[in-house]
């Protein structure tokens, strides 16, 4: 079965990565919910996709530099804050989640272990990151849970004949650059080797479909609206 993510929340129609997002993205049955994680100057881990508030917020500041009051207190849209991590885990308590730690920095992703682990919520948050160094990590630290794969283990896996990484779920684009990852020959390495692989981020319904048919374990979508109906269909 094609699991749907909601990238971000329902970030179609909500602020990303807020309180109101993930609500919508559990109105609309999502099987998980995917987003992003940051630690503020008093080790709040707060969900936002930047590390600072320019682009939701107009707001120059780091995260890291800020307070979670601080951090609290920014409007990114609508109204809606910034939340943090145990809030949403304690508000969905049967929800799935992939947790992107985004900034490569150990103690931040101690940290984020720490909160999820604090929740109980270890074996339904799957962890990813773009930085190789914070999966060595969470991998290091007895993680429960699923592990997305580095940038760099998904190239080694499409270029590396006989390289086995270390996690269980390829995150990838259907295209970067001149390498396809939407081709029947990578997803079958992957399942060979007993991983998931997932698509971001694709909000295109016929994509969606085509990659369903392809084989795909999962879509990552801004528009669960349009996009589970037709993972569903």
């Amino acid at each position: 079965m094609t699991l749907v993510y909601a990238h971000r929340g329902a970030s179609a129609e909500f602020p990303e990565n807020t309180m109101e997002a993930f609500a919508r993205a559990v109105e609309l049955s999502v099987d998980v919910i995917e987003t992003d994680a940051h630690v503020t100057r008093n080790a709040k881990v707060v969900l936002a996709h930047d590390d600072d508030g320019r682009r939701m917020a107009n707001d120059p500041r780091f995260i890291r530099d800020c307070t979670f009051n601080e951090v609290r207190r920014w409007d990114v849209g609508r109204g809606c804050r910034v939340p943090s991590l145990e809030e949403v885990l304690h508000a969905f308590p049967t929800m799935r989640f992939n947790v992107d730690a985004k900034e490569p920095d150990l103690a931040a992703v101690d940290r984020i272990i720490e909160v999820i682990r604090a929740a109980g919520a270890e074996e339904r948050v799957q962890l990813s990151s773009f930085h190789a160094k914070n999966l060595r990590r969470i991998r290091e630290r007895g993680w429960r849970g699923s592990t997305g794969l580095g940038q760099s283990e998904v190239i080694r896996l499409l270029a590396q004949p006989g390289y086995r990484p270390a996690g269980n779920i390829a995150q990838v684009p259907v295209q970067l650059g001149p390498l396809r990852f939407d081709r029947r020959g990578f997803l079958d390495k992957a399942h060979r080797l007993g991983l998931r692989v997932d698509y971001w981020v694709v909000n295109d319904e016929a994509l969606a479909a085509r990659l369903v048919t392809l084989g795909a374990d999962g879509i990552m979508t801004d528009d669960p609206a349009k996009i589970v109906p037709v993972v569903r269909r």
